[in-house]
């Protein structure tokens, strides 16, 4: 039986709820990489369901049209949140693993996949797949199997020859894509693909290093970040995409699964401190090139900043307060809607600071110097509705 775990309502949370119709912020404007993991595939149509915002030794659970705060659980001081990809639950990692949040009951449960310093969590297809990089296992299951679950579903797994902060998709066909390297160093993939109770090896490529992150564009290709470009996989093969600059890292896809056209955070300076960045790449995997692209003065941002989203757009929440709106064909900034106030980059990546996440054409904004959330139309750049917490917004995702 399906039990709470630190379970502790806090409907003393929500301070005001503010539905906002034809109404634009005027903010002014002010004005580097992440070690962190987003990449996330727009959706169509009106925002559903729920969302989650974590915030220190808690997180919330939110209503997706209202922003109503609809429960609260206690949880380790500093934990992230991915969906698992079922429309219900999302993964609450914490130091024991992937913790199930139902955000329908809601109820944060005893569901646990457990992991050594659990990662990536990367959904695609009808599979969703997990990485531990204390160990470097990957646990694949059935993304349908968790929904209403009162225990953890069946799971395949694969273990990398060493521990690493990797990650792991698996395409349509079974095949598993991997990452490879060691506690020290990363630098490529495999692909692997079903053979009676495991797997064999059908490709590699270790020609990526500090390869990090994952974004599946259309037709199952498969976008990976380096130091010096990005490796892509389609059609059963391997392609090193050089970047121009002798380090020009990418660490982070943003990619739609109805465009081929994948969005990637980029850096040129291995020394800069700092995780504000001022530069995108941008990835046609079907000519295979790679194009970095200088973002307009004053527009900076972090690996939390960038989603996709209606007319598989790119959207942009930079420290000026605003969403830029980015067309991956041209990598020209087409408009912009002011939503919050200027912010300033974290002095690390797990600090709060502005983050957004989309579901269908509505963005979800956290602005943690205000303790708010917001809700933004993308086709109009309206603020719909917004929420004042009692705690400070830090990680946000939409199940």
């Amino acid at each position: 039986m399906r039990t709470p775990q630190n379970r502790t309502p806090r409907n003393h949370a929500i301070r005001a709820v503010t539905a906002v119709a034809g109404v634009s912020l005027a903010l002014s404007a002010c004005g580097a990489t992440a070690e962190g993991d987003e990449t996330q595939a727009s959706g169509k149509g009106e925002a559903s369901g729920r969302l989650a915002v974590s915030y220190a030794n808690g997180v919330a659970v939110l209503d997706g049209k209202t922003l109503e705060v609809v429960d609260e659980f206690d949880t380790e001081e500093f934990v992230r949140l991915n969906s698992f990809g079922d429309g219900r639950n999302l993964a609450v990692t914490t130091s024991k693993g992937f913790q199930v949040l139902d955000t329908q009951t809601p109820e944060l449960t005893d569901l646990v996949f457990e992991a050594d310093a659990a990662g990536h969590v990367v959904h695609h297809g009808d599979k969703t797949v997990l990485f531990a990089d204390g160990t470097g296992e990957t646990t694949i299951f059935d993304t349908a199997a968790l929904a209403g679950a009162d225990e953890l579903p069946e799971t395949t797994t694969w273990t990398a020859p060493e521990a690493h902060h990797g990650v792991s998709i698996v395409l349509e066909d079974g095949t598993l894509l991997t990452t490879v390297g060691t506690e020290e160093t990363r630098s490529g993939a495999i692909a692997l693909t079903p053979e009676g109770d495991g797997f064999e090896q059908a490709a590699a490529n270790d020609a990526c290093p500090g390869i990090h992150g994952e974004g599946t564009a259309a037709d199952e290709a498969v976008v990976f970040g380096c130091e010096d470009g990005a490796l892509l996989y389609r059609d059963g093969a391997f392609e090193k995409l050089q970047a121009p600059d002798e380090f020009g890292r990418m660490g982070n896809a943003y990619v739609s699964e109805t465009s081929p056209l994948v969005v990637g955070d980029y850096k040129t300076d291995p020394d800069d401190e700092g995780y504000l960045l001022d530069s995108v790449t941008l990835i046609d995997t079907e000519k295979s090139t790679f194009k970095p692209v200088a973002l307009p003065e004053g527009v900076e941002y972090t690996f939390r900043d960038v989603a996709r989203g209606p007319e598989d757009l790119a959207y942009i929440l930079a420290t000026d307060g605003s969403i830029h709106v980015l067309d991956p064909a041209t990598g020209k900034i087409t408009d912009e809607y002011p939503v919050v106030k200027p912010w300033e980059g974290p002095a690390e990546w797990q600090d709060p600071h502005p983050a957004i996440k989309v579901d269908g054409d509505i963005a979800y904004v956290t602005e943690p110097a205000t303790n708010q959330v917001h809700a933004v139309d993308l086709t109009s750049g309206e603020v719909t509705a917004s929420v004042e917490l009692d705690e400070q917004p830090n990680e946000i995702a939409v199940s």
